[in-house]
């Protein structure tokens, strides 16, 4: 029958606090619980990598890793609010299923296998050089120049900075692209 005495709301009605708020609510639980970010050995800023909208985005990091990922209050494009997408974010780098090699799968090959980032990117830059010179055209068809490819073009990533950008389309021009564009812009 004295159970009933220890129910929050019979503290709340004759408890120290007048307004029946928040301390007849708390517990030894609720006073030992911490932060998640409490003990972060830094906080980094960055943007979600989802949309074109850009978001603020605080990453906690602790012994090297990342705890936590939150809306920044300072960004004035978000205001520290993130979407679903962008609120889930920290499982594209804590992930058990994320891969962290490269992986790759032979013409007609049945099983991928692991391959060293150098060898990766040979294999690239190989391609890249036989289809530029498998698809140049130096003229048109009455022998005006063109020194172009299309072979090769690039949709660039709405979250891709105005830095990235300008490198991107630099390094696509010089490839001799034509077919270069953005998703921000589509």
């Amino acid at each position: 029958m004295a159970e009933w005495l220890g129910w929050p709301l019979l503290r709340q009605l004759t408890g120290a606090d007048p307004l029946g708020r928040g301390l007849a609510a708390r517990s030894e639980r609720t006073d030992a619980q911490r932060a998640r970010t409490q003990d972060a050995d830094a906080v980094v800023r960055s943007v979600c990598p989802y949309c074109a909208v850009g978001c603020g985005q605080r990453v906690f990091v602790q012994d090297g890793a990342v705890t936590q990922i939150e809306g920044d209050p300072d960004s004035p494009i978000s205001r520290g609010r993130l979407c679903p997408k962008g609120s889930a974010s920290r499982e594209l780098v804590t992930s058990p299923l994320r891969q962290t090699k490269v992986r790759y799968r032979r013409p007609h090959g049945t099983a991928w296998e692991d391959l060293d980032l150098d060898t990766a990117l040979d294999m690239i830059a190989d391609r890249v050089l036989a289809t530029r010179a498998a698809t140049w055209q130096e003229t048109d068809a009455d022998g005006r120049p063109l020194r172009r490819t299309t072979g090769i073009a690039s949709l660039g990533g709405a979250t891709l900075d105005n830095e990235e950008n300008y490198l991107m389309k630099k390094l696509y021009t010089a490839l001799g692209a034509i077919q270069v564009e953005n998703q921000a812009r589509i």
